[in-house]
C-alpha cells in the first residue's frame, strides 16, 4: 500500500507542476526553474524510482548492475538540462517543454533512485563529485559571464542563479565532508561477517 501511495505522488507531481499558474510561477524566473521546479520533477522520478514493481526491477537489475547505467543516463541527462539553450527551448517550445516534464523526472530521478543503493562507495563518490563539479562550473558561469546565456532571462536573473548554485555546491560539499569525517558507515551498524554468521550472532 506503501509502495502504492508513493506511486500515485510520484505521478501526480509532474502534473501538478504542470499546472499553468504553478508552471507560469516556476519558470517566471532561471533561478525558480533550476532550483525549484527541475528539482521537483526529479524528486517525482525518484517517488517512481523507489515504488517500483518488483517484477519491473528485477528486469532491470541485470542491465544495471552495480548502478553504472543509472550512473551514465543520470550524469548526461542532468548536463542536458543545465544548459541555457534547453532552459530557453523549454520556454520557446511546448515540445522542449513536455521533453522537459517527461526525461527529467524518467532519465534522472528515476534511474538515480533505482541505481544508488546498489552503487558502490566509488560510484558514489563520481556521482557526487560530478554533481559539486556541475554545480560549481555553471554557477561561475552564470555569476560572471557579462551577457546573458538565456534569451528567455535577464543578466540580473543569471546571476542570482549562478550566486544559489555556489551556494548549492558549498552546502553540497560541506555534507559530504560532515559525512566522511563524521557519520557512521552503515557497515559499522551492524555485526561484520558473513549473513549467516552475522544471523548466528543475533540468535
Amino acid at each position: 500500500m506503501r509502495r502504492a501511495h508513493t506511486r500515485l505522488a510520484g505521478g501526480l507531481l509532474p502534473l501538478l507542476l504542470a499546472a499553468p499558474p504553478l508552471q507560469r510561477m516556476l519558470e517566471a524566473s532561471m533561478t525558480a526553474q533550476m532550483l525549484a521546479q527541475i528539482p521537483l520533477l526529479v524528486i517525482a522520478g525518484m517517488l517512481l524510482g523507489n515504488s517500483l514493481p518488483e517484477r519491473v526491477a528485477n528486469r532491470i537489475q541485470p542491465w544495471n548492475r552495480g548502478g553504472a547505467t543509472g550512473l551514465i543516463v543520470v550524469t548526461f541527462a542532468s548536463a542536458c538540462w543545465m544548459l541555457p539553450l534547453s532552459l530557453d527551448a523549454a520556454l520557446a517550445s511546448p515540445v522542449a517543454d513536455f521533453a522537459k516534464f517527461l526525461t527529467v523526472p524518467l532519465l534522472i530521478g528515476l534511474p538515480l533512485a533505482a541505481s544508488w543503493p546498489r552503487m558502490s562507495f566509488v560510484l558514489r563518490g563520481v556521482l557526487l563529485f560530478e554533481a559539486l563539479a556541475t554545480l560549481f562550473r555553471m554557477g561561475w558561469l552564470y555569476l560572471i559571464s557579462p551577457v546573458r546565456l538565456c534569451n528567455s532571462y535577464g543578466l540580473s536573473d543569471q546571476q542570482r542563479l549562478g550566486k544559489w548554485l555556489l551556494i548549492a555546491g558549498t552546502a553540497l560539499l560541506l555534507c559530504i565532508a560532515w559525512r566522511l569525517l563524521w557519520g557512521r558507515p552503515k557497515a559499522a551498524a551492524g555485526a561484520v561477517g558473513p549473513p549467516g554468521l552475522r544471523a548466528g550472532r543475533h540468535a
